[in-house]
């Protein structure tokens, strides 16, 4: 017989519902007891009947979904059951290309032969213990509407075939289809549902069939008998072999590492080194299986398109306001266009003025690459269209931050603020040890010892207290570059209008909770072909002119490697680059009918795409981050540093970061279990509230389907996803012992909560804020170009500095092309998509079958929705003064809901952007 899919509690074996054959004599039978005495069961059945009859003398087309089909006049032995798909329309209509073989798809059509529909039992036969055959029938076409084109299937199924687990589907088109949803309408419990939200390839380039599961969860242990070899079978699909290129129809997730961000082949400049291995560690990418360069034998060919396994692509609304018409109009239309019209690439801003002007005046676009407003239709934030003479103009909105406070960027104590509620929160630590001490080895580095000294320190903050006292109370912060730029100094000198140096800053923590900046400390190392020793010095706050534009150049060197840091580690790295190996594992570990692979899908949502687009056009050779960004074509390579320095799963949990950099220690009195040494740290405090939902929801979710710590051990696909994310995903750091075990429903709960926080709160933190804080470059230069006036000048350049410092600010900051280049991808990635979505916004169809689950979800989202307006009333309490006061932008980074087209808040399910 044919069971739909319902809720069934884990600790009882009773089905709530379920079909007998059509007979009268059998529905009286089969109605369960809780349907009433025995007139009413026989009222229902007549009622039933009667429907039924109706139904077969109406037998027209209807529009809705629900529609019964049963035929109590046929074979008491079958029943009949209608199949509706719901295929998506394309942006230009149904299939609406020129295609050559669009003809035989419309015949197809006509003939009703347009998607065949194999229906799977999940009972094995009782008598010989093997899968039951499969039932098949033809859909098709049964209407148009305006988001979605219906298909049809008819079936007579057996009363003994079981409850339907899976429906196999083959596309007869020439063209893929994307599935919405698939509807079985059963008689007379109603419908089984598939949540499909897939693309379906063509027989005609792979003559495997698609398979869609019911939306009920199962664990592996727990699958029925006629689903399992059905399970192991579509994960064995999508593992695929291990060889071949990719092609673009597929759905194969397999491990690589970083070997096409070059391109040898057009350029040895471009050649890059692999990143992936002992030498450079790294997480992996998804293989794509091209072949290698010929230049380079380590490197593999680029291609015009990167491979991303099909379901991973965009939307067709995320591509329209997006990929194909935002950020590829950006990186391969209007960039090149910028190098047209700036055509001197290291020209650097005479006045400020000119920096404004990028939001007062504009910048003309040549009308060739302007024709008929392309880039004025997809980019009105960027690009007006303005009367008269000039055509087309790249005009970028105000940020927030300038709008309010015109010279917010200048001062001080926002620089300091910035760094607890700016765009790279993740950077600030604790001072705990003194003096400071370099780890680096001294004989290539030079000295250890820093050059902020005590006194430089007791001179800024000794009418407080002095530095011992300071580092006791934990109230001495710093951001340190210095270990891990410095041996890459004498690398970035080399190129062409960049210079560097390791870094570092100090911060005191008022008695009011702000920030004062201390100290600033620029070093660069020995270099042997320039036979020059170690150069080291010290920046503070002054009342002395030339002291204080040395400190305003300082500032700009750590605000670049600041840029750069946040860019390569707390968002490239520990965002898109680190989540990847979670996405790839995932699926090729967990059935679609787990339910970890439905709590986790939602937060891995385009995350591969958008990683693809970085390889192409971002993170590549010469791209954005090389030409625009301080370590230039050593930025990956940073960034490989970094993670072989730094990154540890463990840490990436929110408290654990916290704790890690000395900003809270562990406090079971305190709200989250956290002391924070900042009170005032609106980055903190909100991620804290966030974190702790997200638990909660994590929580509750993993109880319900491990009720029994045993579980959790005995599950083979969940063993094997931890295992492959350590092993294979981020293979170099695989015998590290800070792995977490997964033993119990605890360990899981960690585990899956620091996974959707990064992909959630952590995210959102550092990527939305990117046009408000950098979207005016003077805040956060992307690159310095000159080295500090002080270092080694002749007396023409000393000079030259005295008698104009303005001009040397303006020549140290990125050149004109530079900045308008980073402005414009900026304010593109700090943009919500209008299919963006947030967390706690959606619920996935499993869950709303499950009472249980949609009462934990509903739960998690009014918590949200509790943030959202707490997050308000944290912004407007004057008491909090890094989120409160006079031109400051309120902290909204972390609020949990949005809009299309809003830039600065919302924290969406995944790193779609």
């Amino acid at each position: 017989m044919i069971k739909p899919q319902v809720y069934q509690s884990q600790n009882t074996n009773q089905t709530l519902l379920f079909l007998q054959r059509p007979s009268l004599h059998s529905i009286r039978s089969s109605i369960p007891l809780w349907l009433g005495n025995k007139v009413q069961r026989q009222k229902k059945l007549n009622h039933l009947v009667l429907v039924s009859r109706n139904v077969e003398t109406n037998s027209t087309t209807s529009s809705t979904t629900t529609t019964t089909t049963t035929d109590t006049h046929t074979d008491e032995s079958r029943v009949k059951v209608k199949a509706i798909v719901k295929v998506k329309v394309t942006a230009g209509g149904f299939f609406s290309s020129l295609r050559l073989d669009r003809g035989i798809d419309d015949i197809t059509d006509l003939l009703g032969k347009s998607l065949l529909l194999e229906l799977v039992s999940s009972e094995l036969d009782p008598v010989t213990g093997l899968e039951k055959e499969t039932l098949k029938a033809y859909a098709h076409k049964a209407g148009n509407g305006e988001e979605s084109v219906k298909y049809e299937a008819k079936f007579e199924v057996p009363n003994d075939f079981g409850e339907v687990g899976a429906v196999l589907v083959e596309n007869e088109h020439h063209k893929e289809m994307f599935l919405e949803t698939i509807h079985l309408d059963v008689f007379p419990e109603g419908p089984i549902h598939f949540h499909c939200a897939s693309w379906v390839h063509s027989k005609f380039d792979n003559p495997t069939k698609r398979v869609f599961f019911s939306n009920k969860c199962f664990l592996p242990q727990e699958t029925p008998g006629g689903l399992r070899r059905l399970r192991a079978k579509e994960l064995s699909n999508l593992r695929g072999n291990g060889e071949g290129e990719r092609k673009s129809f597929e759905r194969i997730y397999d491990y690589d590492i970083y070997n096409d961000i070059g391109d040898p082949d057009k350029s040895l400049e471009l050649q890059r080194p692999p990143l992936g291995g002992n030498e450079r560690p790294y997480p992996r990418r998804c293989r794509t299986g091209r072949p290698h360069s010929e230049a380079d034998p380590l490197s593999e060919k680029r291609s015009r398109k990167f491979y991303v396994p099909r379901d991973e692509c965009f939307s067709e609304v995320k591509q329209l306001t997006f990929s194909t018409k935002t950020l590829h109009s950006v990186l391969l239309i209007l960039l090149p266009s910028l190098g047209k019209i700036i055509k001197e690439k290291d020209l650097a801003f005479s006045y400020f003025d000119d920096i404004d002007s990028l939001f007062s005046h504009g910048l003309d676009l040549p009308p060739e690459e302007t024709e008929k407003g392309f880039l004025g239709k997809i980019m009105p934030r960027l690009v007006k269209s303005i009367s008269g003479d000039r055509a087309h103009v790249l005009r970028f909105e105000t940020p927030e931050t300038m709008s309010r406070d015109r010279f917010f960027w200048f001062r001080d104590e926002e620089f300091a603020r910035q760094t607890v509620a700016g765009l790279n929160p993740y950077s600030i630590r604790l001072v705990t040890e003194w003096p400071l001490k370099s780890k680096l080895d001294p004989e290539k580095y030079g000295p250890p010892e820093s050059a902020i000294t005590s006194e430089i320190i007791n001179k800024e903050i000794g009418g407080i207290m002095s530095v011992e006292k300071a580092i006791e109370e934990k109230k001495l912060f710093m951001l340190d570059y210095h270990d891990v730029l410095l041996p890459y100094v004498n690398k970035v000198r080399k190129l062409k209008g960049k210079t560097l140096y390791g870094s570092r800053t100090l911060f005191f923590l008022n008695p009011e909770g702000t920030l004062r900046p201390l100290a600033i400390e620029l070093t660069r190392p020995p270099s042997l072909s320039n036979k020059t020793g170690q150069w080291k010095q010290v920046f503070t706050p002054s009342w002395h002119s030339t002291s204080v534009w040395l400190w305003r150049l300082a500032k700009a060197h750590v605000l670049a490697h600041d840029s750069g840091y946040h860019q390569l580690v707390s968002h490239w790295l520990r965002t898109h680059c680190a989540t990847e190996p979670y996405v790839i594992a995932t699926n090729r570990q967990l059935s679609e009918m787990h339910p970890i692979n439905k709590l986790l899908h939602p937060h891995f949502r385009y995350t591969m795409e958008i990683n693809a687009l970085a390889r192409e056009a971002l993170i590549n050779a010469d791209g954005t981050i090389e030409s625009s960004f301080a370590p230039g074509k050593y930025a990956l390579e940073i960034s490989s540093a970094a993670y072989a320095l730094e990154w540890r799963f463990d840490k990436q949990a929110l408290p654990a970061d916290l704790i890690r950099r000395g900003i809270a220690v562990e406090d079971p009195f305190s709200p989250h279990g956290l002391k924070l040494t900042i009170q005032d740290y609106p980055f903190a405090n909100d991620g804290l509230l966030l974190w702790d939902a997200i638990k909660l929801w994590v929580t509750d979710y993993v109880n319900h389907y491990y009720p029994e710590p045993s579980l959790v051990e005995s599950d083979e696909e969940l063993q094997a996803w931890w295992t492959e994310i350590r092993t294979l995903g981020h293979a170099d750091k695989k015998d590290e012992p800070w792995w977490p075990h997964l033993k119990t429903p605890k360990d899981l709960i960690g585990i899956l909560n620091t996974i959707i926080w990064v992909t959630s709160g952590h995210h959102a933190a550092v990527n939305f804020g990117q046009y408000v804080y950098g979207g005016y470059f003077p805040n956060r230069p992307t690159i310095a170009r000159t080295k500090m006036p002080s270092e080694d000048p002749t007396e023409e350049e000393w000079k030259k500095f005295i008698e104009k410092p303005e001009r040397a600010l303006l020549k140290c900051f990125p050149s004109q092309l530079q900045a308008t280049r980073v402005m414009a991808v900026l304010d593109i990635l700090s943009t919500h998509s209008p299919d963006e979505e947030y967390i706690g916004e959606k619920m996935e169809p499993s869950w709303g079958e499950d009472p249980v689950i949609k009462a934990s979800f509903e739960r998690f989202r009014e918590r949200l929705k509790k943030l959202e307006t707490l997050i308000d009333e944290r912004n407007g309490n004057t008491k909090l003064k890094n989120r409160n006061g006079a031109g400051i932008v309120p902290y909204e980074l972390l609020k949990p809901f949005s809009k299309p087209g809003v830039t600065g808040m919302g924290v969406p399910c995944s790193i779609s952007i």
